[in-house]
């Protein structure tokens, strides 16, 4: 008979260890999981880019549901246990459920710290921590412009570049000289927050908060030396502490988390801590590697499997902040008795820092290159004695007797050291893999382990392990392609549709040796993109292989409706069109309606049955706010009105809009037009800006105003509005043709070069033939709300035919 076993939270520490127990006893317990959130297993470490808009709630998602019903885990979400009885082994939830166990798991994580200022309980004062958190932030940014972020740290600066993308105005408070004084030395810091401060964010340092400032609503914060900054919304992001009140109400030892023992046992038998809120031997970690570690001993305990226990863990931090990459680990500060190894190049933004202790190394600092970071961390657990060749370390060996490294390094690992810290996957794990199911190459290791499936900062130490078991010979060296179906590059993949004339993705899958005869949700949408650039006569788009967005023609919101934006020229309307959005959003009970910042009107929470009967009522273009193609043309006002234009801005963006519309692009593109190189319609952020200038125009490219701030560069100056337009079709085409699936602008023009582009534009025969083969493209695209319509008058008479038959 099975024993009982109960989780206590549903977080990733907890989770990784009953994924590990699975793995080493599968059928030993039957398994209880209970979660406060109303979601299933996700990655917390991605909650920035949820914020920042560059993955949604399913993107970050560890375990789906449908994994605990694979695994015969029942799953209890939204749901927190208030009392846990050890006398009876049971544990009972505020639902109402009582569960009992035979071996209890508490993994409750930690709780955000919230100073206990007065005005703290001030609507619009939140913490980061969850996706609560990161949807009330994505709602404020709707309404109020300004955010103050306390806390200088990893997490606050997290949350500032997330508000940043939001279009708020940032200010960072930091009690210390520096920021995230915790991972990085002086140096690194100055060198982060000079790159930050360019990408807009603000910086308060050396600052006390003294209380939060409004009545009802925090309109600022004050601080001890009586100055003041304004804000809208306070986040705190100060630092987390264990969750024990559970642990505390059951009369479980609490410190300053769980106190627990080498095997994660608590004071009551059966009852074990893991993760954030466990306390080992007076230290509580936050992050992800050691709690993984915890969790891996854990659970061979538990499997009844022998283990030497856990004996704490060196802590190292590899992360990007706000595009940036940087690293630290081990004592990476100056002290007496270290010295240091020091790299620092300003131009390139690089720096690199490496500390030596009696011989060891010590501790690192990288930032701006972070490539050398897991072979460092290797060498600071290792111990191993560099005396004489300490310069090698950052420099390379001038002869023998280098410092040991690569497959020598992970050779000296233990089995349960973690080598993927994103996904807790310990060495012995891709081992195993290696020598159970014939792993020989990285790609092979990820998709078995998950190791390297993340950030991808540990691939050469993945790659190194495998040298290590199999070999120099026996790694199979895989090339990566479009997307792990395939090791075709996305040039081969176009050029194997052109001179195979393939016209389905059916074709290119089977043609080409897909690894897999469905492909995935990365390859699919990519192809049906390539060959409909390619053969647009032929190709028939296949509905299936696109986004949800794009398939409904409108973008899915967090809650299951949708936003309807219908096309806006150059920001400008009639009375008549506002009117009809006007009746509309009334017909339909429209929750929100929003100016956007792309100069249009967005009707927000539209239910997805209303949406063909919507546009039907509009007789509107769409904006396709959802698409991968022309978003909007942002004009300013020009010489119509405003006394510093040069020329009609207005009218320019909108030609440039209605000659673009529909287009399909590689990835979403994003224009404007300035009457005067005052630049108020931000034409130097876009993908193409073209700028007013006296008797003439000036064309910009590769601009991103997202996550990568990147100002535009200056392609060409053209005399009349013929040539911005012929030279914009043939721009976009050149981009269509050249562009990966998925890369904005920017990407691709840092990747192909600026000179490449002016290049294939400069010749006016090449220009004009860009340009017939984009109106062609064109001339054969039509407005998707009249597909949807249609499909819903088919639909609706397919139901009358079928209702008539019945009776």
């Amino acid at each position: 008979m099975k024993k009982k076993l109960v989780l206590i939270g549903n977080g990733m520490a907890g989770v990784n260890c009953v994924e590990q127990i699975l793995k080493l006893a599968p059928n030993r317990y039957d398994i209880t999981i209970f979660g406060s959130e109303p979601h299933p297993n996700y990655n917390r470490i991605l909650l920035s880019s949820v914020l920042a808009g560059d993955a949604d709630m399913n993107d970050i998602v560890i375990n789906s549901r449908e994994w605990y019903k694979q695994n015969n885990i029942t799953l209890y979400t939204g749901t927190t246990v208030n009392g846990i009885d050890s006398s009876r082994k049971l544990v009972s939830a505020d639902n109402g459920v009582s569960v009992p166990y035979d071996e209890l798991i508490v993994a409750t994580g930690s709780l955000p710290f919230m100073l206990p200022l007065p005005g703290a309980d001030k609507k619009g004062v939140i913490a980061f921590r969850d996706i609560k958190d990161c949807e009330i932030m994505m709602e404020t940014a709707k309404l109020y412009k300004k955010a103050v972020v306390i806390g200088g740290g990893l997490l606050g600066l997290e949350a500032a570049r997330g508000l940043l993308n939001l279009n708020m105005e940032v200010s960072v408070v930091h009690i210390h000289k520096y920021l995230m004084e915790r991972q990085l030395d002086v140096t690194a810091a100055v060198m982060l927050q000079k790159e930050l401060k360019q990408q807009g964010m603000k910086f308060l340092l050396e600052k006390n908060t003294e209380r939060i400032i409004g009545i009802k609503r925090a309109t600022g914060v004050r601080f001890t030396d009586g100055s003041e900054e304004s804000a809208d919304l306070v986040v705190m992001a100060v630092g987390i502490r264990p969750n024990v009140q559970l642990a505390n109400r059951s009369r479980i030892e609490i410190n300053r988390g769980i106190v627990v023992n080498d095997y994660l046992e608590t004071n009551i038998p059966h009852i074990y801590a893991v993760g954030e809120c466990a306390e080992h031997r007076g230290i509580a970690y936050g992050l992800v590697a050691p709690l993984y570690e915890q969790g891996a001993v854990l659970a061979k305990r538990l499997a009844g499997v022998d283990t030497e226990g856990y004996q704490g863990s060196v802590v190292s931090t590899k992360l990007k902040v706000s595009g940036v990459d940087v690293f630290s680990a081990g004592q990476f500060t100056d002290s007496e008795d270290t010295r240091a190894v020091r790299v620092q190049d300003e131009f390139d933004g690089v720096y690199k820092k490496v500390v030596i202790k009696n011989g060891k190394v010590a501790g690192a600092v990288l930032f701006g290159d972070t490539s050398d970071g897991s072979r460092l961390f290797a060498m600071i657990r290792s111990g191993e004695d560099v005396t004489g060749r300490e310069k090698e370390i950052l420099f390379g060996s001038g002869g023998s007797g280098s410092v040991k490294c690569g497959a020598d390094m992970v050779a000296a690992m233990k089995d349960d050291e973690i080598i993927c810290g994103c996904n807790g996957v310990s060495k012995g794990a891709i081992v195993q893999a290696i020598n159970e199911k014939d792993c020989s190459s990285v790609n092979d290791i990820k998709a078995c382990t998950k190791a390297s499936a993340s950030c991808g900062g540990c691939k050469p130490l993945v790659a190194d392990v495998l040298s290590c078991v199999l070999g120099t010979d026996g790694v199979k060296m895989v090339k990566e392609g479009i997307c792990g179906c395939t090791t075709l590059s996305r040039d081969e993949v176009v050029d194997g549709i052109r001179s195979m004339r393939l016209t389905t993705s059916k074709e290119v899958m089977n043609v080409m040796e897909w690894s897999h005869p469905e492909g995935c949700s990365k390859c699919r949408p990519a192809l049906n993109y390539y060959l409909g650039m390619v053969w647009p006569d032929e190709h028939e788009d296949e509905k299936e292989s696109r986004f949800v967005n794009e398939r409904n023609h409108a973008n899915i919101q967090k809650d299951g409706t949708y936003s309807v934006v219908p096309r806006i020229y150059g920001g400008v309307t009639t009375p008549k069109d506002l009117k009809r959005i006007a009746e509309v959003a009334e017909k339909y009970d429209v929750p929100l309606v929003k100016i956007t910042g792309g100069q249009r009107i967005d009707l927000l929470g539209v239910r997805k049955q209303d949406l063909p009967h919507m546009w039907a009522d509009l007789d509107m273009p769409s904006g396709y706010a959802y698409g991968k193609t022309l978003r909007t043309v942002k004009t300013c006002v020009g010489s119509t009105f405003c006394r510093f234009g040069t020329q009609d801005a207005i009218s320019m963006g909108i030609e440039m809009e209605k000659r673009f519309e529909r287009l399909s692009t590689p990835a979403k593109v994003k224009m404007a037009v300035s009457g005067c190189p005052r630049n108020c319609a931000e034409a130097t952020i876009k993908d193409f800006g073209v700028v007013a200038i006296d008797g003439g125009w000036e064309l910009y490219v590769g601009g991103n105003g997202g996550t990568k701030v990147r100002a535009c560069d200056l392609l060409s100056k053209v005399k009349t509005e013929e040539e911005v337009l012929e030279w914009t079709g043939a721009y976009l085409q050149y981009y269509r043709e050249t562009g990966k699936y998925n890369e904005r602008t920017a990407e691709w023009l840092e990747r192909v070069g600026l000179d490449t582009i002016k290049a294939a534009l400069e010749n006016p025969e090449d220009r004009l033939a860009l340009v017939e083969r984009i109106e062609h493209a064109l001339s054969l695209t039509k407005d998707p709300w009249k597909e949807i319509i249609e499909t819903d008058k088919l639909r609706t008479a397919f139901d009358s035919l079928a209702a008539s038959s019945a009776q």
